[in-house]
């Protein structure tokens, strides 16, 4: 599938986003008289509202039809990519070879926003999640999203040159995170932690980012215990994947940002066993690790004048003899001793010692960790952002500005002294788990900062209840693509003020 920027009709038919407004009767007589249509019956069929669909055939036009797509009372950029996303998912298999996005009746000066999130939203919208059915569905061929089908972004002539570079970037976006929804989707034997070492590689090689891994044998001689520990109740051993993107320079002071992600790729909960009900659903619980994975494609596809630092880590929490029991207390990189109340907290054991190795060999400026880490932040905020903790009011801002701009929005929840008080342990340094039902993904948080060498600026995403939710990709929930957008936005806006 080609994608073309123009400044002339459609061919064949024409989408056309469209807010609530003073402005709606205005475009939809526009339009009508463009389809040989009565403009009084048009704004009477057609409102605008959100995620509202009408299908307009045309009377003596070249173009076959119009699809008017309501945006509601906004037009900014997650809007505009939601709305297009689920309307090329639903219609895809309606929509002629060529197809256009008409994006003039939009200011100039909004145009390569727009036309990033059309282009994102549409290509998005053709993704597939049965890659892994005998037989696939039939399909009349060619249709649209086919090799031979054309999206056409109809823009300003004085957006001409924007517009494309924007399509380019749109494009992009579209490709890393229908990648990241594979692995997020794939089941647990479709994605080990070896498979997604190679996954690493591979995605390194191709788009150009280093990549380190340290096996089990690296593992257990650099003492990384936590992650071990997690991952030895599995015959898929654990892996540490080091990620580096950009290059140092003595020129002038490249920032430098490290990204570390929760990379379960399933979670039994360990001897701290999960009820069987949704279990299935645990093969979602390397989001982080998708975020992660996805924001270094991105940054090496845009060039960004970054130094990336990466640490994923990665296991399978399963159940065996070997595995770790509650009441044991292990080690970690940083040379803190754990008690394990409880198996099922694992994600955070991981992430302690990936995130401890990362800042012993590096000082980053920033530091992020992104997990799927608790139920508790989907009970305190539910399926509509991700849970921010950090104690720095500036990276807080930053990190809730990208989140918004984008529509991968975060709320910062507290991060008061307090709320770690339950996590010191009679026998060992600290416990994984308060063993209280309330304030866990907090509580989740403040165990992370002890392994964070008091950092001036990290932050802690969790992401439960946004990596795999509801979507129209599938019957029941399945991948996002959540946290890529967000990640790539917050090191774009980073750099430029650094």
């Amino acid at each position: 599938m080609t994608v073309k920027i123009t400044d002339k009709k459609a061919p064949d038919a024409l989408v056309v986003p469209l807010q609530q407004g003073d402005h709606l009767p205005d475009r939809l007589a526009e339009i009508a008289l463009r389809a040989g249509a009565d403009p009084s019956g048009l704004q009477n069929d057609f409102k605008a509202e959100k995620k509202e669909v009408f299908v307009l055939y045309a009377a003596g036009s070249p173009l076959r039809r119009f699809y008017l797509l309501g945006l509601g009372k906004k037009s900014a950029f997650p809007d505009m990519l939601a709305q297009l996303r689920s309307f090329s998912h639903r219609f895809k298999s309606k929509l002629p070879l060529k197809t256009g996005i008409d994006l003039r009746h939009f200011p100039e000066s909004e145009t390569a926003r727009l036309t990033d999130a059309a282009v994102t939203g549409m290509l998005l919208g053709l993704y597939e999640i049965n890659r892994f059915r005998s037989t696939a569905p039939e399909k009349p061929a060619p249709q649209f999203g086919s090799a031979k089908s054309e999206l056409q972004v109809l823009v300003h002539t004085g957006a001409l040159k924007s517009a494309a570079a924007a399509a380019r970037r749109g494009e992009a976006f579209a490709a890393a995170t229908q990648q990241q929804l594979d692995l997020m989707n794939a089941p647990a034997n479709r994605k080990t932690p070896e498979m997604l070492v190679q996954w690493a590689r591979e995605a390194g090689k191709a788009a150009g980012f280093k990549v380190r891994v340290l096996g089990k044998k690296e593992i257990v001689a650099e003492g990384l215990d936590a992650l071990y520990a997690v991952g030895k109740g599995s015959p898929n051993d654990p892996a540490l994947i080091l990620l580096e993107y950009g290059i140092k320079t003595r020129k002038t002071k490249t920032p430098v940002i490290g990204l570390a992600g929760k990379g379960v790729t399933f979670d039994t909960g360990g001897i701290s066993l999960k009820p069987s009900a949704n279990m299935y659903l645990m093969k979602s619980d390397m989001g982080g690790a998708s975020a992660v994975f996805g924001t270094f494609v991105m940054a090496a596809c845009l060039q960004l004048p970054v130094r990336l630092l990466g640490a994923v880590p990665v296991a399978e929490n399963a159940v065996d003899g070997l595995a770790v029991k509650p009441g044991d207390v292990i080690g970690s990189y940083s040379g803190k001793t754990i008690e394990v109340i409880d198996t099922d907290a694992e994600g955070r054991l991981i992430l302690a010692d990936a995130i401890a190795y990362l800042l012993k060999h590096e000082q980053p400026d920033a530091l992020i960790d992104v997990a799927t880490l608790t139920g508790s932040i989907i009970r305190a905020i539910g399926y509509h952002a991700g849970g921010l903790f950090t104690p720095n009011d500036e990276l807080a801002g930053r990190l809730a500005a990208a989140g918004q701009a984008c529509g991968e929005r975060l709320w910062r929840m507290p991060m008061w002294e307090e709320y770690g008080v339950d996590l010191k342990s009679d026998i060992a340094d600290l416990r994984n788990f308060t063993g209280k039902p309330m304030a866990e993904s907090i509580a989740a948080a403040k165990f992370i900062e002890h392994f964070t060498a008091a950092h001036p600026a990290w932050a802690h995403l969790d992401i439960a209840g946004m990596a795999f939710a509801d979507s129209e990709f599938a019957q029941g929930k399945s991948a996002t693509g959540y946290g890529i957008r967000l990640l790539t936005e917050f090191i774009e806006r980073y750099v430029e003020t650094k």
